[in-house]
């Protein structure tokens, strides 16, 4: 490859992204100087939180400017290397971007151990994603045996873990997925004990009856009909770690229908729920303690993880214009170029 190609935020959505919201460019592949290396992408992780990112205002993060680089994980290689603590041929995580190659000084760059999992897991289960399931479900959901679990986008990269790790925590998992064959994988693969197509007519009905105990612990990744339908299920002393609302990240105005804001607030009073929102940087003193129980819990089979792999940097605006509408299915990871490790 003799160029770097690029993908920049070309101007912010205005509702869902469009094509139009993004650029490609090529430039020419950086030289890296005193103390840098060269990257090569290798996989880019795409993400809920990137429609965040492309829109302006007050947030966790500063927004992507218009005319940068898409922001994104990544795993990479090093291609060349004038820094003593990376060596040609290393595999390293971090957040270089939609783009082919990037120089680095090396901070906020991870080794990545290709004899220990694929390396795409880096992005994934055992990376931010897992480490999100991880932190939030054990600081702020506070499983206990028995309890009853439920979390939305249960076949994603987020929600498959949660499930998981609160089965191996004793818990009742149900899942909330999109469609059959979604929640077949759930139950059937993940093993949950049930999971509810949120698209289904009676979808209220069902997630009732796949809850006769109430609910103790909602991980909150969707808002909208998901959360309408949990709230009259809550146990007292319930708790509801908010870790996305994907079904308003598109979202101009209110929503139409009922106003379920005092609802939600009632609920709160008479139930003594606990909601709190996190970004999986607040829990970053967790990080050795993932690394060591996901770890083995992904080689002794107790959390399995499916990808939804998409090959092509070109392909990335198109698929994270899908994985904002649900269509993915797994953790996606867009292939950017050959793995030296595969």
């Amino acid at each position: 490859m003799t160029k770097n190609r690029q993908v920049l935020l070309a101007s912010r959505p205005d509702g869902a992204p469009s094509a139009g919201n993004f650029e490609f460019v090529d430039s020419d592949i950086p030289t890296p100087g005193e103390g840098q290396m060269l990257l090569r992408t290798i996989y880019l992780s795409l993400d809920p939180y990137m429609r965040g990112r492309m829109n302006a205002g007050k947030s966790y993060a500063e927004p992507v400017p218009v005319g940068g680089v898409m922001e994104g994980g990544t795993v990479s290689v090093v291609e060349q290397s004038n820094n003593g603590k990376f060596q040609e041929g290393d595999i390293l995580v971090g957040r270089c971007g939609w783009q082919d190659y990037v120089v680095s000084d090396g901070t906020s760059l991870g080794k990545v151990d290709p004899g220990a999992a694929p390396i795409s897991t880096a992005l994934g289960v055992l990376g931010m994603p897992g480490l999100t399931a991880y932190s939030g479900l054990l600081r702020l959901g506070k499983p206990k045996e028995a309890e009853t679990l439920v979390v939305a986008a249960a076949s994603g990269a987020v929600g498959a873990n949660v499930g998981q790790i609160a089965k191996i925590k004793g818990c009742r998992a149900v899942g909330v997925a999109g469609g059959p064959d979604k929640c077949k994988f759930v139950v059937n693969e993940l093993g949950f004990d049930a999971c509810v197509d949120h698209r289904a007519d009676n979808f209220e009905a069902q997630l009732a009856a796949a809850c006769p105990d109430g609910i103790d612990i909602y991980f909150e990744n969707v808002a909208g009909r998901v959360l309408e339908a949990v709230i009259p299920l809550f146990n007292f002393w319930a708790r509801m770690p908010v870790c996305g609302l994907i079904a308003q990240y598109n979202m101009q105005d209110l929503p139409q229908g009922t106003n379920m804001l005092p609802a939600l607030m009632r609920a709160v009073l008479t139930y003594r729920l606990h909601i709190e929102g996190f970004i999986v940087r607040d829990f970053a003193d967790m990080h050795a303690d993932f690394q060591r129980d996901m770890g083995q819990w992904v080689r002794d089979g107790k959390v399995k993880y499916k990808e939804h792999r998409v090959a092509g940097l070109e392909n990335a605006p198109e698929t994270l214009m899908g994985l904002l509408k649900g269509e993915n299915f797994g953790k996606v990871v867009i292939e950017v170029s050959d793995d030296p490790t595969a």
